[in-house]
């Protein structure tokens, strides 16, 4: 009796496990940081998608500006997530870590965004964009 309780807890846990990583909130971590090595970090990012985290230019009004860097994201948590920069971003600039879709493209696994397209897009919650601002130190 109590060896099939504690299979029955495990399991149950195992699956509480598998549905809170299908069902978690996306969400973006980051902190201010030097790019001097052409890359900018997110400590943590959570897709409930697989698709890609995408770093756009932004200042003080807060709109996300043209892309300058992204990278692929799996379905769940990611840690460490590091976007290659395709152009120079200097000490003071702002950036805007967002979480776009794979979604709407002609292709799976190519990032085809550009500002304003629905082709990889920006996920919203509730309305409002999956992001984080970082000024660039």
């Amino acid at each position: 009796m109590m060896k099939s309780f504690a299979i029955a807890a495990a399991l149950t846990l195992t699956a509480s496990s598998a549905f809170a990583d299908d069902h978690m909130a996306p969400m973006v971590e980051a902190m201010d940081q030097s790019v001097s090595n052409g890359i900018v970090s997110a400590e943590k990012v959570a897709a409930s998608e697989n698709g890609w985290l995408v770093v756009h230019r932004t200042d003080a009004e807060m709109k996300p500006g043209p892309v300058v860097g992204h990278a692929p994201l799996r379905a769940g948590e990611t840690m460490d997530v590091a976007a290659i920069l395709t152009e120079e971003v200097a000490s003071g600039d702002m950036l805007m870590l967002m979480v776009h879709a794979e979604a709407g493209g002609m292709e799976t696994g190519v990032f085809e965004y550009t500002l304003g397209a629905k082709e990889d897009g920006p996920i919203r919650v509730d309305g409002d964009l999956v992001m984080t601002t970082i000024t660039v130190e």
